[in-house]
């Protein structure tokens, strides 16, 4: 099948659903959805090989969500999920698939959060559990959690858990699960211990794993910046006033991304439409049209919007959300770089995307290059240096006796060339270097810490969120950027938990590398 000849009505999902689907903003699934979603909807096991970001919690979501019966308050649904952080994101994005669905709830159980609310939680009835092996066992323990409604088991990120040591538990959870149970298997790789899982408690399990295409895109510079989301447009703008591309393509997830996008833009005095799905064809091509013809500079397009552009001279392609799926980063970059030319792609990502853009570099075989954030000093010294070429460009063409009066008419009024040239540059630059710049980097009343492990140690920032969320109960939400150097980490923590963090963390172990030395306050708020 053909993905682009696929929809989300196509999959035969409920209008509740697709409705929140919708909402959402997507236009249309990934292959991985494409594959699964029926295949679990007719009641088959399924072992899926995918990274993450492909779409593949909502390619078992949707179809879980769909086999609920919101009348019964028995757990029918469990999803066993690695880390408490993939727990969260889970059940969070499932929340959202069952927006519509009156009655359903849904629970995260992990290992950190005060279990007599869990408890209370359970006794009131929860539909779908989603949990890490260890809490669900401490649950199933306590008999605070049954299993005897459960239609289907779900394993999450199946080869991780096995590397964090969850096997038994995993097995003897399935073990007490009912025997006519629907058990779904998703990892991004399939070693022999998965295969083993597969073959012992899955019956005739249906293998999917989406193709991967060979990749190459030397020619296109790849790049990427960390950046919250409040700072995403003052980046944007930065960026676009500092290369001064002449035409530009930005590719927003969602629907209403390009609207918003689009609207501040223009009201920032750029040059910009957006393109999606849910415009009229007569409106795609006229948008289309003046982007071509370079009355427009700016294009904020989705995926699926974007598939039709052919144009030769995009200078910039700028990914303002990470793409959902891996194979939707090599369509958009691909739209620079075209007949011959060279190009650049900035990808913007989250403090907690990082492991997005990893999976990125592992499918493209390709080093994708942080830069720092731009800054207005940036920006003005890039104006300066493109208006000293033009001047010199223009001095180089001739024609300038005209000119050259009126000069000397200013010049006999007592001024020096000099002075009139400073003057004339000083009216093209605008004053730049006037006012004061919106802020850009980390908020006020956050403490930056260092923390002795890094790439080498195989540090992730989720391995960073977990240990410093258990060992010190801060909570994950309240950390904010992380950034992993070779040989130590940076990250940002609200200021007055700082040292709570510092003491809490003393000799305890981040994915089991052991804190040899102390974390340190590198900048206080003050010092920002």
């Amino acid at each position: 099948m053909e993905k682009k000849n696929i929809t989300f009505q196509d999959l035969n999902i409920s209008p509740k659903t697709l409705r929140a689907i919708e909402d959402m903003g997507f236009e249309e699934p990934t292959p991985i959805q494409i594959s699964t979603i029926p295949t679990i909807l007719d009641g088959r096991d399924v072992t899926g090989q995918a990274q993450t970001g492909t779409g593949k919690t909502a390619a078992f979501g949707v179809p879980a969500i769909e086999r609920v019966d919101p009348d019964s308050r028995e757990t029918q649904v469990l999803v066993l999920s690695p880390t408490r952080e993939l727990a969260i994101q889970t059940a969070e994005e499932f929340a959202r698939l069952a927006k519509y669905h009156r009655g359903i709830n849904i629970l995260p159980i992990y290992g950190g959060q005060p279990i007599d609310r869990q408890f209370r939680a359970l006794e009131r009835g929860v539909q779908i559990v989603v949990g890490t092996p260890g809490r669900v066992l401490d649950h199933l323990d306590r008999g605070t959690l049954s299993f005897a409604g459960v239609k289907v088991v779900i394993l999450d990120e199946a080869d991780q858990m096995l590397d964090m040591g969850f096997r038994e538990d995993i097995e003897k959870i399935l073990d007490e699960t009912p025997g006519d149970r629907q058990t779904i298997l998703f990892s991004a790789t399939l070693p022999k211990p998965i295969l083993d899982i597969s073959k012992k408690f899955q019956k005739n399990p249906e293998f999917i794993s989406v193709a991967r295409r060979e990749v190459t895109v030397p020619q296109i510079e790849q790049l990427y910046l960390e950046v919250r989301s409040r700072d995403k447009l003052e980046v944007l703008t930065r960026l676009l006033d500092m290369y001064d591309p002449d035409l530009t393509l930005i590719f927003s997830n969602t629907k209403k991304g390009v609207d918003d996008l689009t609207t501040h833009l223009q009201a920032r005095g750029y040059f910009a439409e957006g393109l999606h799905g849910d415009m009229k064809q007569t409106l795609r091509d006229r948008v289309m049209a003046k982007f071509r013809a370079g009355s427009i500079d700016v294009l904020v397009a989705t995926d699926v919007a974007a598939r039709g552009i052919d144009v030769e001279d995009v200078d910039l392609v700028i990914n303002y959300d990470v793409p959902q799926d891996i194979e939707y980063y090599i369509h958009r970059i691909g739209r620079t770089a075209r007949a011959g030319r060279t190009g650049r792609a900035v990808t913007f990502v989250g403090p907690k995307e990082y492991f997005k853009l990893r999976t990125i570099q592992n499918y493209t075989k390709i080093k994708i290059a942080r830069i720092p954030l731009p800054t207005q000093g940036d920006v003005e010294e890039s104006r300066t240096r493109k208006l000293i070429e033009r001047v010199q460009q223009t001095i180089d063409e001739g024609g300038l006796d005209k000119y050259a009066n009126l000069v000397e008419q200013i010049v006999a009024e007592d001024y020096t060339s000099l002075e009139v040239a400073a003057a004339l540059l000083k009216m093209e630059l605008g004053g730049a270097g006037q006012g004061q710049p919106q802020e850009i980097g980390p908020a006020r009343g956050l403490a930056l810490l260092r923390i002795p492990v890094g790439r080498e140690h195989q540090i992730r920032p989720k391995d960073i969120v977990g240990a410093l969320a258990g060992e010190t109960g801060i909570p994950g939400s309240a950390i904010g950027a992380i950034n992993i150097y070779d040989t130590y980490s940076t990250v940002d923590v609200p200021s007055e938990v700082a040292e709570q963090v510092i003491e809490g963390m003393k000799g305890k172990t981040i994915a089991r590398v052991r804190l040899t030395r102390p974390i340190e306050i590198i900048e206080t708020p003050g010092g920002r």
